[in-house]
């Protein structure tokens, strides 16, 4: 039996009859079947969580990065293939060093995430190469404000007031439709996007699994374990 994509998935920039190309809906499914991870945007900044679910009780979790400071104004959480998704770090903290040593100024977040998307996108259009495996959640603070940017394998991004990536993305964001609002507090921000993502996976969240980080006018934070307890002590 001939595979669906009938040799139209052996080449990165070939298009099918039907205009798909394979290899990016393959880098896609690799995200969907990732960690699930949120952002919200709230009055004063972003907050992002990240459920580092792990299947073996002798995995460390604290080895495991879905969560990485990019800067001192800017946050990524990761969902997809982790190796592919450490490339894509490695390469948004040099967008950032190199903007502040030509310009002396912090990288203004919708153009570190068009530079992003810029280099995933041409691994969608060159031979020799796959398309990355994996999706972002940006956060950043910068003189406009607030912003929250998901990106794909593709290398297309939108901007969202509320976000999720990985296998529980719909959960997800079928609960953020029902319930975020503007205005919202850092600590209502943080207990929303720990319910949804309790909701999206469907049993409790682990503390020792659960990581949170916000960015404001002040920088980029990630919390530490008693403040991630005390979050999640708040649910209901």
């Amino acid at each position: 039996m001939q595979p669906s994509g009938r040799g139209y998935d052996h080449g990165v920039s070939t298009f099918s009859p039907d205009g798909r190309l394979y290899q990016v809906e393959y880098a896609r499914e690799s995200v969907k079947r990732g960690t699930t991870t949120v952002g919200l945007v709230y009055k004063d900044g972003v907050v992002l969580i990240v459920d580092k679910r792990v299947q073996s009780k002798l995995v460390i979790t604290d080895s495991i990065e879905k969560m990485y400071q990019i800067d001192n104004h800017v946050g990524i959480t990761t969902s997809g293939l982790v190796a592919d998704a450490r490339q894509l770090v490695d390469r948004a903290r040099v967008q950032c060093q190199v903007n502040r040593m030509t310009y002396g100024d912090n990288i203004p977040v919708s153009t570190l995430v068009k530079k992003m998307c810029d280099y995933k996108q041409s691994f969608t259009q060159y031979g020799g190469a796959r398309p990355f495996g994996t999706a972002l959640l940006i956060a950043g603070f910068d003189d406009d404000g607030a912003h929250l940017f998901e990106t794909d394998p593709s290398g297309a991004y939108q901007s969202y007031n509320a976000g999720a990536i990985g296998r529980g993305k719909a959960t997800a964001i079928d609960y953020f439709e029902a319930k975020w609002k503007s205005g919202l507090t850092q600590n209502a921000a943080i207990k929303m996007g720990l319910e949804s993502l309790r909701e999206s996976l469907e049993e409790d969240l682990n503390p020792e699994t659960v990581e949170i980080g916000c960015v404001d006018k002040d920088g980029y934070e990630k919390l530490g374990r008693e403040a991630t307890l005390k979050h999640l002590g708040k649910l209901s």
